[in-house]
């Protein structure tokens, strides 16, 4: 009988099989925002549509979703959506903003705020159960990552009204209204998990977890007021034996809490180089972490830094290539495929 992997079936490939520590042929990779405004035949079937509404349209999230994965034949295939959209879709009334991005009309202030938005369920997303059935079929052997916004920076958003540097209304209210932050990242919880059980019961393989602005948070103000509520989205779906990734930006001092919040796999950015974080994540696998900026050097100088990457993921329970963040909206889609060529054949 054949002990080969069975390539037809998604947990067999190298991504999921990475993300449990298994013995992989290659080193894994997939980008985030990979699905995005880099690639010109997403910026044809998005002309005229704007973002959360092409969120909602099971064909255009079909098609944008399988982008990247035609052009560049990458390991795994990531949701089409927005971390605002669960929002959307039980009625915050928010819009992304071109050139701004999340803008919520009415911030959340006080407890009665909290207590007025809905909690999720399948019947608020119908188009996501659409979409991801319709794209399981399609990606065939290629697994299909799902995605949510972690509490903090989703509170974030409905805080501050929209984006922020400092987040200073933010922790305002972490600091001095605990009351009202805590029930606040309690109701963003159960709607990130709701969400991703969703996206998990339609046929995603595994999840994602963003939390974009952790970063701005000391690990004991992280420790204290945002893991545990990272650590319920993330329990929550325990029960589901799906890969869970964790991963904020800036968070080098964070790593190890990220982890602990339940992690299967831990994202690292591009600003701590592998070889510092795995020690720090425990048994888990790591995803990253190629400054996105360096798929603007010359070919050779990407390569050679992505070779180091892969060099020292080797060190962990398993390893994913990735950038360090999103693709930016001026990358050479002919520059990604030539990293996503090296990084599948380095080492094979």
């Amino acid at each position: 009988m054949s002990t080969q992997p069975d390539r037809s079936d998604p947990r067999d490939g190298a991504f999921l099989r990475a993300t449990r520590g298994e013995p992989v042929d290659h080193t894994p990779v997939w980008y985030m925002r990979q699905a995005g405004r880099s690639l010109p035949e997403y910026l044809r079937v998005r002309e005229g549509t704007a973002m959360l509404e092409a969120c909602m349209d099971p064909d255009l999230v079909t098609e944008i979703t399988l982008q990247p994965v035609r052009r560049y034949g990458v390991d795994a295939a990531i949701f089409f959506s927005d971390i605002v959209l669960p929002l959307k879709a039980v009625g915050v009334d928010l819009d992304i903003v071109p050139g701004v991005g999340p803008v919520v009309a009415h911030p959340v202030r006080t407890l009665d705020d909290v207590a007025a938005i809905p909690d999720l369920t399948s019947e608020h997303v119908p188009f996501t159960t659409v979409a991801i059935t319709s794209l399981v079929a399609e990606l065939g052997s290629t697994p299909l990552i799902g995605f949510a916004g972690a509490p903090f920076t989703v509170a974030s958003y409905l805080v501050e009204g929209g984006p922020s540097k400092d987040h200073a209304l933010t922790k305002a209210m972490m600091f001095g209204a605990p009351e009202i932050w805590d029930a606040l990242l309690r109701k963003i919880a159960g709607i990130s998990a709701a969400y991703l059980r969703v996206q998990v019961g339609a046929g995603a393989s595994a999840v994602q977890l963003f939390d974009s602005w952790a970063g701005a948070l000391t690990p004991g103000d992280y420790r204290r007021s945002v893991l545990p509520h990272s650590a319920a989205v993330l329990g929550a779906l325990g029960d589901l034996g799906v890969p869970r990734i964790h991963f904020g930006v800036g968070t080098g001092s964070l790593l190890g809490l990220m982890g602990e919040a339940g992690a299967d796999v831990v994202g690292v950015d591009w600003r701590t180089p592998l070889s510092s974080a795995i020690p720090l994540v425990g048994d888990r696998a790591v995803q990253g972490n190629l400054d996105p900026a360096l798929v603007f050097a010359p070919t050779e100088v990407m390569t050679a830094r992505a070779a180091e990457i892969i060099d020292a993921g080797r060190a962990a329970k398993g390893h994913v290539f990735n950038l360090g963040h999103g693709v930016l909206p001026s990358t050479d889609p002919d520059q990604l495929k030539r990293l996503t060529e090296f990084v599948q054949g380095y080492g094979a």
